[in-house]
């Protein structure tokens, strides 16, 4: 198994072109449908999509600079609140995933056949998604090459776009924009803003992806991926919306608003500009699936670890990847390819919805770090204000994308309901093989054989998922906080023992009332085998290594509380330690 260490960290360009890819090829579409609701006035509210950025670009910077973690919203939530409510925001976040890489690769295959007609919309599609899923299990490294060039050649392509839009006005006036300002709206201006701010958010899709592996990347170059994908989402979503105003009247961009960029680049320059443009649509939508593959891989081997999934996905190869982990989320593609054939409605109604609830989920994840991690050391500090707009935006775009299109809610229900169904079944694993331990014993008594053989494999299955022990390093904690961690422990993990593990110096020694408390904790919970060791050392980094391998025990089942300012080392340092008081 590859380790963390010979893995080679990201810099700051080839993580934010992996993300970047993805908030970037959003411009081939939102422009053009801000313009279908907020007409000539789109340019603002792409604006103040841009300003609600700023605010999460606070919030996650805090967040996932305190637990500096893969797993985005998943993580931050686990450590703040249950494994149940950090999995239901991952589920979203897959669903997001999903349906991000086909509409992705289904959009960029249809600019492709825009130029190209003679070949299968769906076959290419199919081909791109296997190409991207054979790409990432050869490693993020790799990827990230790839995903860099995608990103330089689709900046470069689409301030080639606005240079051309600038030089038009100034050699052709502006004739057509004072006509389209001129143009009363079709309802009031406050209702346009709104409606195209709504449509608007869905231009910062990717936003949350560096966040689900910040792991791979330097140190410092997490922050810094914000800030450039703020940047652009600023300047370019805005530009090409006024540009597009300007130059063209918004009936005719109404009526082209598919290839709303191809269409405007050859009003802008010639149909040389529209090919380039077609061409790097294809591209980087292409380098979209990319992110999504990344992006998942992450979350779902954090989940994997935390034992949401069965163990059997984490097996990495030698370039550090896991093949299982990408295999499984590419037919979970290919299901969404075939169910839909490639149709944008369905897959739009699932990502728009799932996408703009992981945002949110990630605003409520910071205020949770504020009250119940305040002592943790962070970065930066967003304010309870600015976090409180930051949700309240993404509540009013989900508001006004389900208003408009309220059968994206149905959409978004038929696909997310199964997923955190079977989300909960191996959450509640333990309980389903009780369930099925008894159904054997009732249905399969006559069948004396195959009785015995169903009871054996499923309480092999459970001795397996119970023998695993959890640790939980205590500073000499009260009885009340012994009884929170051990409810927590039955509450949210599968297994029947507990470590409690106290690090002292040389000379220090347990109080009398500790001990106490300890006797009693453990003859409340006669079904937990509590077992209470003393480590001589300093807690840290050095003592968890050493106890992880001793003990055969994965840091990602080591709990701490909440450490405090003086704690000499980060989260990060920890390995995968989980904070649950």
């Amino acid at each position: 198994m590859a380790s963390l260490h010979s893995i080679k960290k990201l810099g700051t360009l080839q993580a934010t072109a992996i993300s970047g890819n993805d908030i970037t090829s959003s411009c081939f579409y939102v422009s053009a449908l801000a313009i279908a609701y907020a007409g000539q006035y789109a340019f603002i509210s792409l604006i103040l999509v841009g300003l609600i950025l700023f605010f999460f670009r606070k919030i996650y910077g805090e967040a996932v600079g305190a637990l500096p973690l893969n797993g985005g919203a998943y993580n931050i939530l686990l450590n703040t609140t249950s494994k149940g409510n950090a999995s239901l925001a991952a589920c979203l976040t897959i669903l997001s995933y999903m349906a991000t890489s086909v509409m992705s690769a289904s959009t960029g295959m249809q600019y492709l056949h825009s130029i190209f007609p003679d070949f299968s919309v769906i076959a290419a599609t199919f081909f791109l998604l296997t190409a991207f899923m054979l790409l990432t299990i050869l490693g993020i490294s790799e990827s990230a090459v790839v995903a860099t060039v995608i990103f330089i050649l689709n900046v470069t392509c689409l301030a080639l776009l606005i240079i051309s839009g600038i030089f038009y006005l100034i050699f052709h006036g502006i004739d057509i924009g004072r006509l389209n300002f001129n143009t009363p709206l079709k309802g009031s201006l406050g209702n346009a803003l709104f409606l195209g701010f709504s449509m608007g958010m869905l231009g910062v899709t990717g936003f949350e992806t560096s966040s689900n592996f910040v792991e791979e990347q330097k140190p410092g170059v997490f922050p810094k991926t914000l800030k450039y994908m703020w940047i652009l989402v600023m300047i370019i979503n805005p530009a090409i919306a006024l540009i597009g105003v300007m130059v063209l009247p918004i009936d005719v961009i109404a009526s082209n608003k598919e290839a709303f960029l191809s269409f405007l680049g050859e009003k802008a320059a010639g149909n040389w500009l529209a090919l380039v443009i077609s061409l790097d649509a294809a591209i980087v939508l292409s380098g979209a699936v990319l992110t999504a593959f990344i992006g998942v891989s992450g979350l779902m081997k954090r989940m994997t670890l935390d034992r949401v999934f069965p163990q059997a996905l984490l097996k990495e190869n030698k370039r550090g990847s896991s093949p299982r982990i990408i295999i499984v989320f590419y037919l979970l593609c290919l299901s969404v390819l075939f169910i839909t054939s490639g149709r944008l409605e369905p897959l739009a109604g699932v990502y728009t919805i799932s996408f703009l609830s992981v945002m949110a989920f990630f605003g409520f994840g910071n205020l949770l770090l504020k009250i119940k991690r305040s002592r943790l050391p962070r970065p930066e500090y967003a304010p309870v204000s600015m976090v409180a707009l930051g949700i309240l935006g993404i509540l009013v775009a989900l508001y006004g994308n389900v208003k408009e299109n309220p059968k994206y809610l149905v959409i978004f229900l038929q696909y997310f309901i199964p997923s955190i169904l079977i989300i909960n079944i191996f959450l509640k694993r333990k309980s389903v093989i009780h369930y099925l331990l008894y159904y054997v014993n009732q249905i399969f008594d006559t069948i004396q054989r195959l009785s015995v053989f169903s009871r054996f494999h499923l309480q092999n299955e459970m001795r397996k998922l119970t023998k695993q022990p959890f640790v939980y390093f205590t500073k000499g904690d009260n009885i009340a906080t012994l009884n929170k961690v051990i409810i927590y422990v039955l509450e949210n993990e599968i297994t029947q023992k507990l470590k409690i593990v106290t690090v002292l110096k040389e000379e220090q020694t347990l109080s009398e009332t500790f001990i106490r408390d300890f006797e009693a904790i453990d003859r409340a919970y006669p079904d937990l085998k509590i077992e209470f060791v003393e480590v001589q050392g300093t807690f840290g980094p050095e003592i968890i290594d050493r106890l992880s391998r001793e003990w055969k025990i994965p840091k990602n089942f080591m709990f701490i509380g909440s450490p405090g300012d003086h704690f000499p080392h980060s989260v990060s340092d920890l390995g995968g330690v989980r904070l649950i008081i």
